[in-house]
Parts: C-alpha cells; sequence; structure tokens
C-alpha cells in the first residue's frame, strides 16, 4: 500500500519516462510486514540541468507525509533520459542492511 503511494505521488509530481519503486524492507531488521526501506529508480525530462542533492531534495518534499509516517530510508537513484541510456539500464545494487536479521 505505502509502495503504491510512493509511486502514484511521483508519477503525479515528476511525469517520469521510468519509475520502479521497490520495496526492500524484508532486507532489513524490521518486523514481517513493514513497509519501511524502499529503492526508486526515476527517470524524469524534469530532471535536466538538476544537480542530484536539487532532486532528491524534491521528492523527499513530495513524500514528506511518508517520511514523516513509517517510511525509515529511501534509496534514491535519480537520472534525466541521457543519463539513463548512458547507463544501459543498470543501477547500483542496495548495500546489504548491517542489522539484517538480527532483530529478537
Amino acid at each position: 500500500m505505502i509502495r503504491e503511494q510512493i509511486e502514484a505521488k511521483l508519477r503525479a509530481a515528476f511525469e517520469p519516462v521510468h519509475l520502479e519503486v521497490a520495496d526492500e524492507s524484508y532486507r532489513h531488521n524490521v518486523p514481517a510486514g513493514s513497509e519501511s526501506h524502499f529503492k526508486v529508480i526515476m527517470v524524469s525530462d524534469r530532471f535536466v540541468g538538476e544537480r542530484f542533492l536539487t532532486r532528491h531534495r524534491a521528492i523527499y518534499g513530495v513524500l514528506s507525509e511518508e517520511l514523516s509516517d513509517g517510511v525509515h530510508a529511501l534509496a534514491l537513484h535519480t537520472y534525466t533520459l541521457k543519463e539513463w541510456e548512458g547507463l544501459q539500464d543498470t543501477v547500483p545494487a542496495s548495500p546489504p542492511c548491517r542489522g539484517a536479521g538480527t532483530l529478537a
């Protein structure tokens, strides 16, 4: 449900040509069923001429409600179409959680 909210808000705000929102909560030290860690891969013309920090701040602004109410982490991969084409549709893998598997 939260993943769908994030996706809908990002589509409305950025009109991306490519968007992936992955729930990576299962990779972290959280109770089963948590929706707290997400990876966002977004390609948008709105990012042309914008630094990564500016792009990320814009996303945080759009998702401020989710970030203040349960979403603990966002791994953001933001690209222009030209940058995305240069990557040949690849993005860095998320690092493993340092506390995974230690939930008591």
